[in-house]
């Protein structure tokens, strides 16, 4: 695989992928679509890599979709509506659903400007850290007359509450990183300098860590507002059964009697 519009490289069990459409402020076309498809299957089917790194070239994250070209803007007016919505359930959505329940943890760096259809594919990260220079800004309505997609409705108002996911979406005010990081949208907001570095750390952390628990979290936490409370204790139950019989927890319980960190191998 030689993709065009992004990068994708794999070292020491993390994958790193770096939109690459600066020009275009990394919006999401055609061709940047079906790549980011295509490395999320890629990731999927790689066991070695056990953490993965998001980010974007140059002075933004994701602008959102690219309007400039493409099915929907050759689409004649009175068509237009269906274009959307094909484009968005064959393209969009399998794309953005296969980076959401990515196997492996995901960080996501967010190096500046995230709108609309940017700040939906920054949320599918497990943890999302953002540059202070960087801000998020739901463009639809106030722009284009559309509303949030690409699971923006999901993660907004799961993440930051009904009252604040609906003024992110009908104003469509830029909001800060600092403020994204107070508001619980993001886990972290960082200098601008440091991004990078702190991103990578943190993925360093996770592919060192135990794969198949991370795993596990991401599923129990990703779906845990659509199960009741036993529900979810059942579930819990299931999982640590699972994980009891894992090399790695044998590893952690060895190294708690030892006194020491654990030296876990993701199996």
């Amino acid at each position: 695989m030689q993709p065009h519009t992004l990068s994708f490289e794999r070292d020491a069990g993390i994958a790193q992928v770096t939109l690459r459409r600066p020009e275009r402020l990394n919006a999401l076309d055609e061709t940047l679509i079906d790549e980011l498809s295509a490395v999320a299957a890629a990731i999927d089917a790689d066991p070695a890599i056990r953490a993965v790194l998001l980010t974007g070239a140059g002075r933004a994250f994701c602008a959102g979709a690219d309007l400039a070209g493409g099915a929907i803007a050759a689409a004649p007016p009175g068509g237009r509506g269906a274009a959307v919505g094909a484009h968005l359930r064959e393209r969009f959505n399998p794309m953005v659903s296969a980076w959401y329940h990515l196997r492996a943890p995901l960080v996501v760096a967010v190096n500046g400007v995230a709108a609309g259809a940017g700040v939906s594919l920054a949320l599918c990260g497990d943890l999302v850290l953002a540059a202070r220079s960087a801000t998020f800004a739901q463009l639809f309505a106030p722009k284009l007359g559309l509303m949030p997609d690409l699971g923006g409705s999901f993660h907004l108002t799961r993440l930051v509450g009904s009252a604040r996911a609906k003024g992110l979406a009908l104003l469509g005010e830029p909001l800060s990183a600092a403020d994204a990081a107070a508001w619980g949208l993001i886990w972290a907001c960082t200098e601008d300098g440091d991004l990078h570095a702190q991103a990578l750390r943190i993925a360093g952390q996770l592919a060192a860590g135990p794969t198949a628990a991370y795993r596990r979290i991401k599923t129990v936490f990703n779906d845990a507002a659509v199960r009741t409370f036993d529900e979810q204790l059942a579930l819990e139950a299931q999982y640590q059964a699972e994980l009891g019989d894992t090399e790695d927890f044998a590893e952690g319980l060895l190294a708690f009697r030892e006194k020491r960190a654990p030296r876990f191998r993701g199996r």
